[in-house]
Formats: C-alpha cells, structure tokens, sequence
C-alpha cells in the first residue's frame, strides 16, 4: 500500500491551492466537512435516521484535506509542527511516549 507523509500531502496541496483560495475560503470548506462528518456520526450511532449516502471515511479525509490545505498555503510544517506541539501535550499531561520517542524507537526497529 502507498504510504503518505504529510510533506507529500502538503506540497500536493501547495500546488493545487497556489493560485486561488484563501484560508478563510478554505476554512469555511473545512467547517462544512466537520458537519457532515458530525451527521454520519450521528447517522451511525442512531441519533438521525441513516439515509446510507454518507461515508465517515470520505467525510474524515475531506476534514484532514482542508485542515491541510490551510496549513499548507500558510507554511506551516505540520510535521514539525505536530512534534513540537505533542511534546509539550506529554509533559502537560505525564504522557509518555511523546510522538518524537515513538517515532525514534520506531525506526530504529527498521
């Protein structure tokens, strides 16, 4: 299976978003995508009837495309970013591994 990182995804992006949207515009696209992410949840969990034409996996990818997207167009390095912001998340919380451990002890098993 393809793996993808997210400097992959966010140079994809970078291309695809260079000449247009803004990260308001790109924002309000993220915010539609959490609501209908919201209706399959409560779809599946037996709040609201389920009308079978929403997918939880579609609509998650559509959440992490824009939240990308906004990040992308702005430089933002969400790898570093997502490292810098769990290590302080660990010692807030007396968490450990911190994501930087884990993906130190998982490469060195390669």
């Amino acid at each position: 299976m393809k793996q993808l990182t997210f400097h992959e995804l966010q140079n994809y992006l970078s291309l695809k978003y260079k000449d247009g949207r803004t990260s308001t515009a790109l924002f309000m696209k993220l915010v539609e995508e959490v609501g209908e992410v919201a209706e399959v949840l409560n779809q599946l969990e037996g709040r609201k009837e389920n009308t079978g034409n929403e997918s939880l996996e579609k609509e998650l990818v559509d959440v992490i495309h824009y939240a990308v997207a906004i990040a992308s167009i702005n430089n933002i390095d969400l790898t570093e970013a997502m490292i810098t912001k769990d290590k302080q998340a660990a010692v807030k919380y007396n968490q450990s591994p911190n994501l930087e451990a884990f993906l130190t002890v998982k490469n060195e098993g390669r």
